[in-house]
């Protein structure tokens, strides 16, 4: 009986909308953008 419930048993793909690399150069591009947003700021506490 488990085996007929194995065999019948539908096999579930979950696919990425976009290929694995891509979402790597959006993660590090997102990245970069705080970084640089940050490092735009970095003197302000030092202003009177």
């Amino acid at each position: 009986m488990i085996t007929e419930v194995a065999t019948t048993a539908e096999h579930v793909v979950n696919e990425l909308p976009i290929p694995a690399p891509a979402i790597g150069l959006l993660a590090f591009t997102g990245l970069m953008g705080l970084l640089f947003v940050t490092y735009a700021f970095r003197s302000l506490g030092s202003r009177h």
